[in-house]
């Protein structure tokens, strides 16, 4: 899943309305993520989802077509639609290094 991040560290991403995950959000917007894994360096994020309203929808276009330069294509697309999460709890983790660096962050 192809994914871009907001200077508020919020995720972007595209789906289709028909996909699973637009199910589960629809159910339960708390989302968790494991990003990475390239040379012992990890991001685990948890948050909430939403759909962004077309009101939203150029400033996180702006952001994710500028990641994905094939998004605007994908516009066609039947029942495309974009979330994006809201942090609630960050862990970044590199064991690359000795002691490892682990930083957290948590919105309350």
């Amino acid at each position: 899943m192809g994914i871009a991040v907001t200077p508020e560290l919020e995720i972007i991403f595209d789906t289709v309305a028909k996909s699973r995950k637009v199910a589960n959000i629809t159910r339960d917007s708390r989302v968790a993520f494991v990003i990475g894994w390239q040379g012992e360096v990890t991001v685990q994020y948890e948050g909430i989802a939403r759909r962004i309203s077309s009101t939203e929808l150029e400033l996180y276009h702006e952001i994710y077509f500028r990641k994905f330069p094939d998004g605007p294509a994908r516009l066609k697309w039947d029942g495309i639609t974009y979330y994006v999460v809201a942090p609630k709890w960050i862990r970044y983790s590199d064991y690359n290094q000795s002691p490892p660096e682990i930083v957290e962050f948590s919105s309350g």
